[in-house]
């Protein structure tokens, strides 16, 4: 089985050929194709090459499924005895991409 392992926002995700991942927004419209360029690890043929600290010439194609909002995260923050409260919301937004190709 072929994959590999990219580095997006911030964070690392192992990926194969049509597979849909969600990764933190990328500035792309649906439909679209988007390059996921930082390549860490590449698995082909049962062999795998890990970069140093990326992959020469390896990319991942990947095309733009939706754009939407992750689940609500609240931060809530008080003070005891000083009548300090604060509730907020947050939801971060992320891009779901179908992996189109891996290639070296």
């Amino acid at each position: 089985m072929e994959y590999a392992i990219v580095r997006t926002g911030g964070l690392q995700y192992r990926v194969s050929a049509g597979e849909t991942v969600r990764v933190p927004r990328v500035n792309a419209d649906v439909g679209g194709t988007v390059e996921l360029g930082e390549v860490l690890a590449v698995s082909r043929g049962g062999t795998l090459t890990v970069g140093t600290p990326l992959v020469e010439n390896a990319r991942v194609l990947a095309e733009v499924v939706a754009h939407g909002l992750g689940g609500k995260v609240l931060v809530f923050k008080k003070k005891r005895k000083k009548g300090y409260q604060v509730k907020k919301g947050h939801r971060q937004g992320f891009t779901e991409v179908r992996i189109r190709d891996i290639s070296v």
